[in-house]
Parts: C-alpha cells; sequence; structure tokens
C-alpha cells in the first residue's frame, strides 16, 4: 500500500526516540540563532518600509539570469564584497544552498575535497552532487587534512586540494585552528572554503567573522549566512572575481532558483549596517557569553568561550524528556538528536541571543539545577 514505507519509518523513528516536529516557539528564547536580536528590530523593519516606500518589489520575478536581477540585489552583493574585503560577492536564498552550490560546482573532476567530520548537512549534500572525490578529516585537526592532502599527492593526486570547514561549529559551539588551516592550504596550493555561518557579526574584527584575517586571499572563499546574527534570510559567497563567475555560469543552485526577495537584499543591506554601526551589540552579548559560562558550566554545561552552549545528555528520549521539561518552566531550549550530532551525544543545545538578559540566563541555571 502506497506510504507503508514512509509509516514504518516514522514509527522507527518513534521508537528510537528521533521522531521529529513542528513545535512553536513559546518561552525565552534559548533555542534561536538570532544572536545579535535583529530578527524583530526597529532599523530591519524601517528599512523593509522604507524599501517598500521607494517602489522595490516583493518578489524578484525569475531567476537572477531571467529578470530576477533586481539592483538591490546587486547593490547588495557589491557592499558585502567590501565589507568583507572580497574580490566579489554573490548572494543565494538560503546558506543550504550556497554550501551544496559551492561543493557541488568549484571542485572539478581530479581534485580532492578534505573537509571536517562535524561539517554541516549541507556540505554533504554538496559533496554527494559533487564530481571530486572527498575526505573527512578528524574534528579541527589540521594535521589530519594535511595527512589527508599528502596522501592523496603521495598517490598521484595532481589535482586542487579543496578544505571546506566552518569557522564556529554550530552545535558544540567550538572554533576551526583557522590560521593552521590557512598554512596548510597554502602549503597545498590548495582552496579553503570557510562557513562563517555562527560566526558573521559577532566575531572577528568588525564581526567579519573568524577568517576576516585571511581576506582578500586569492585562495579563500568564505560564506555569511544572513539568516543568523543579521536576522535576515539568505547567505553570502565571498571570494575572488572567477569563483564567482563560475557559480553563476555552472552552480545549479543558483541558476535554476527564483532569485531572492529584493526587500530581503534591502534588509540584509540594513543588517550589515547595523553590524558596522553598533559594536555593542556584540559586546553585550561576549559579556553574556562569559556570564552564562560562569553560572551554567558548574551545571554540566561545556564551556565554548562562543554563544552556543552544548549540555550532552547522551540518551535521545532522556535528551528530549529534558528539553520538554525546561520549555514548561518557560525556556525555550531545544534537544538536537543524531544524526544532526553523532549517536551517543544528543544534547541540549543552549544558544545565546541578545533576546535574553542576565536574568534570564539566571533562572535558566535554576530550572537546570
Amino acid at each position: 500500500m502506497s506510504g507503508d514505507f514512509h509509516r514504518g519509518d516514522l514509527e522507527r523513528l518513534q521508537n528510537a526516540g528521533r521522531y521529529r516536529s513542528l513545535t512553536p516557539r513559546t518561552g525565552i528564547d534559548f533555542a534561536s540563532n538570532d544572536y545579535l536580536g535583529l530578527a524583530n528590530d526597529q532599523r530591519l523593519r524601517d528599512a523593509v518600509a522604507a524599501a517598500l516606500d521607494r517602489g522595490l518589489a516583493v518578489g524578484s520575478g525569475g531567476s537572477r539570469l531571467l529578470r530576477g536581477n533586481d539592483p538591490e540585489i546587486a547593490t547588495l552583493e557589491a557592499e558585502a564584497a567590501a565589507m568583507f574585503r572580497a574580490e566579489a560577492a554573490l548572494f543565494f536564498s538560503t546558506g543550504f544552498a550556497a554550501n551544496v552550490a559551492l561543493l557541488a560546482t568549484l571542485p572539478q573532476p581530479g581534485d580532492l575535497i578534505v573537509h571536517d567530520a562535524l561539517i554541516h548537512a549541507s556540505v554533504h549534500d554538496g559533496l554527494k552532487l559533487s564530481r571530486a572525490p572527498s575526505v573527512a578529516a578528524a574534528h579541527n585537526d589540521a594535521q589530519a587534512v594535511d595527512d589527508a592532502i599528502a596522501s592523496w599527492r603521495g598517490q598521484g593526486g595532481a589535482g586542487t586540494p579543496w578544505i571546506a570547514v566552518e569557522s564556529l561549529y554550530s552545535m558544540d559551539g567550538d572554533r576551526a585552528p583557522i590560521a593552521a588551516l590557512a598554512e596548510v592550504a597554502a602549503r597545498h596550493d590548495a582552496m579553503l572554503i570557510i562557513d562563517e555561518a555562527h560566526a558573521t557579526g559577532i566575531w572577528g574584527s568588525g564581526g567579519r567573522g573568524l577568517a576576516a584575517t585571511l581576506e582578500g586571499q586569492s585562495n579563500i572563499i568564505t560564506l555569511h549566512t544572513c539568516g543568523k546574527a543579521l536576522g535576515c534570510e539568505g547567505a553570502l559567497v565571498c571570494g575572488a572575481r572567477v569563483f564567482i563567475d563560475f557559480l553563476v555560469n555552472r552552480a545549479r543552485p543558483f541558476i535554476f532558483s527564483t532569485a531572492p526577495s529584493p526587500l530581503m537584499a534591502a534588509a540584509v543591506r540594513e543588517a550589515l549596517r547595523i553590524v558596522a554601526d553598533e559594536p555593542a551589540r556584540r559586546e553585550t552579548l561576549h559579556w553574556l557569553i562569559a556570564h552564562a559560562e560562569r553560572v551554567l558550566a558548574p551545571l554540566g554545561v561545556t564551556p565554548t568561550g562562543s554563544q552556543v552552549l552544548p549540555l550532552i545528555v547522551g540518551g535521545d528520549a532522556e535528551t528530549m524528556a529534558r528539553a520538554a521539561a525546561l520549555r514548561a518552566k518557560g525556556f525555550d531550549v531545544r534537544g538536537i538528536r543524531p544524526p544532526t550530532v553523532p549517536a551517543g551525544t544528543a544534547r541540549l543545545r543552549i544558544s545565546l541571543t541578545l533576546n535574553v538578559a542576565q536574568g534570564d540566563i539566571d533562572r535558566l541555571a535554576d530550572a537546570l539545577k
């Protein structure tokens, strides 16, 4: 009967404690990626209202290569390239689509992709579509990346190595060894793709991300998600002009997708200005992170030095029960289970944003006790 497999698979997920359902947002926000509290910020509201007043369209009307290349999007790309000090930038509708496009399009047959073992699912989907072979390197281990490339060269690999990492990992909250990875890339004439999704707006000089020290180098490509600290939607790929032009000509997720809304481009432009104009937002978040680590670390929360603080529980069912108990107390904390994280490491993911205050963190600590 139609749907038998699907019903059986859902039952297996339920029995394993991994069934997912859409849960409404309730309680104090310890779950979102709205790190700078911009998603509902008045400056963004005003920017969108002003864009409507000057006649900006709600929809783009088509793909960028048809009639969807609104001047507002092109202006955003120029401003983003200037901010992140790259030759060019390209605006995608989602970070997922951008990662798939990067990995499926840029590496060529005869190349090698070395990716961090804990890299985002979108990269894995891009790898499935890529014409280049790939290998996982131990998490945050620059030497493992070096060894993988050296082994490939020793076996006759003659193409370009591509290294794909996140600068700050969304489930563990830890940082990639960017400087060491850049040295590995330079030593092997490799390209380094750095997903700054959870660092853009928060970390690095001017909130430009943890790879800001590498800006302008011809072998560096960065991805800056607009749906997290920037409070909007979409993603900006920044790098050398040749790679941006290649994506425009060859990346199927870009070519065959309707262009993002011009209104969203206007909102992202304003978000980038806020990041540049209001460093106090970052400073406040950094203070909240330090305070949260002081009061939550004694309760089993892993101090990471970032806005993502995991509390490893282990079991899937127990993790979800604890998350439900916290939501019942008024705290929106979500449980994260495999395959999003490795088996046996199900966790509560505590996300710190400017949507909470010190007192909220202290009350969360009391609830965890």
